[in-house]
């Protein structure tokens, strides 16, 4: 049976911590950025832990 080749886009978009934790950008800040305040942009910012239920789909993205 082949390789299974890991998923290059979902690789682009998140960043595996050495624990493992699989971390993403927050989404909602690309656009229609004037209708929403200023707190709800600060909030945006950084990075978040994938939710649990779609953790297996990653890794499965992933390829680990």
């Amino acid at each position: 049976m082949p390789k299974m080749k890991s998923h290059t886009g979902m690789g682009k978009r998140v960043k595996v911590t050495g624990k493992g934790k699989i971390l993403v950008e927050q989404v909602g800040k690309r656009h229609r950025m004037e209708s929403k305040s200023s707190h709800v942009t600060r909030r945006m910012t950084g990075t978040v832990a994938v939710a649990k239920v779609d953790v297996p789909r990653v890794k499965k993205l992933l390829g680990r």
